[in-house]
């Protein structure tokens, strides 16, 4: 198992050269001059030049990757262009909010879309079986802002149920967090559900049709039983990789939810980034988000051996 561990971190280092090396040639290709951005309208072309040399965007697109490249193998990210404060702080500073998002659409979509995905299953054809389909269909097709809106008209505006936009840290008491935070999980986690959910029925439906699942039900034993004991635990395998994989669409996602209810978290940071073309904290955020998913994947890939004994590493 540790000469597993240590093979699979040592294979996750290429990948994240890999996207450093992608992630800054986008960035710095891409039209845009951070300098110009910088210097306002009414600068003249010479200001420009003394900001990118100040700012050192006028060396050769190497001098530059490697002095970040060099940064990075001593542990820092370098500094904003436009605060001047190092990213690692502004990334610590707005860490909490997107992990608070995260880890509650994780819960919701596990929570709600397993069990839906098992009920579609065993009521295969019926009106509950068309349902979640449906609802998996819908989790897809709408795109995530347009949720976000429409929850925010309904239980913030309409209702007055929650609020509209904003986060409030866990510290400053439960109620105020959660109700900051549950329209954004439920808009974010809609997606991930229907995914969660059409897995998890095709992978019971694949095993509810083995014999030894007939046999279960010949002794008698109880439907519940049947399904949570025997069916749902031997279809565990695929359910956990594609919770796994769609992580990515967790981080696709944070970007566009932060945006819709103003949280101040990794994702408002990023857009906001981009828009100002501050290459150092878009390149660390990405490699921040890069690093949870290979993470994240490392996780699904120890619990594959808890869930089925016949998998060994």
């Amino acid at each position: 198992m540790y000469v597993f561990l240590i093979r699979r971190v040592l294979a996750a280092i290429p990948v994240v050269v890999v996207v450093t090396i992608f992630v800054f040639a986008l960035l710095h290709l891409a039209p845009g001059d951070p300098a110009a951005i910088i210097a306002g309208d009414l600068a003249t072309a010479e200001d420009v030049a003394k900001i990118r040399a100040k700012l050192g965007l006028d060396q050769p697109l190497m001098i530059q990757f490697f002095t970040w490249a060099g940064q990075l193998l001593r542990g820092d990210l370098g500094n904003s262009i436009f605060s001047a404060h190092p990213v690692s702080q502004l990334i610590g500073q707005r860490l909490e909010p997107t992990l608070t998002l995260t880890v509650m659409t994780l819960f919701i979509s596990i929570l709600l879309a397993v069990p839906l995905g098992v009920i579609a299953a065993w009521r295969v054809g019926s009106w509950i079986d068309r349902g979640v389909m449906g609802f998996a269909v819908f989790g897809f097709s709408v795109p995530g802002f347009v949720i976000g809106y429409v929850l925010i008209w309904v239980f913030a505006i309409e209702l007055d149920w929650l609020p509209v936009q904003g986060y409030t840290p866990l510290a400053k008491g439960f109620w105020p967090w959660l109700s900051n935070i549950i329209l954004p999980s439920v808009t974010l986690a809609l997606a991930y559900m229907a995914l969660i959910a059409r897995i998890t029925r095709a992978a019971m439906l694949e095993t509810l049709s083995q014999d030894y699942i007939r046999t279960a039900h010949a002794k008698g034993l109880a439907t519940p039983h049947v399904l949570l004991r025997h069916a749902l635990h031997n279809a565990a395998v695929p359910i956990v990789t594609v919770i796994g994989i769609g992580v990515a669409l967790l981080i696709g996602g944070v970007v566009v939810t932060e945006s819709v209810f103003a949280i101040p978290g990794l994702g408002r940071l990023t857009v906001d980034a981009i828009l100002r073309r501050d290459y150092p904290v878009i390149q660390g955020i990405i490699l921040v988000f890069s690093g949870a998913y290979v993470l994240v994947n490392l996780i699904v890939d120890m619990l594959y051996t808890v869930l089925d004994p016949r998998i060994r590493y």
